[in-house]
């Protein structure tokens, strides 16, 4: 009934994984490889995630308009 107030988790993932991406990128400019690398492992563990977590929103979805 009050969907509308639950914090999307995908949303908040998205955030972070873009603030990790900026962060490597800019880690890279400055000649700083390792945490470059670094923080690109961890963004795409976070993709990861949203992929995961995306499909599972899309295949509730799914199972709930069969019905």
């Amino acid at each position: 009934m009050f969907g509308f107030l639950k914090a999307d988790p995908v949303k908040k993932l998205r955030r972070i994984y873009d603030q990790k991406s900026t962060d490597a990128m800019l880690a890279q400019r400055k000649g700083d490889i390792k945490s470059y690398s670094m923080l690109t492992a961890e963004a795409e563990g976070l993709w990861k995630e949203i992929e995961t977590l995306e499909a599972a929103k899309k295949s509730s979805n799914d199972t709930t308009k069969n019905c």
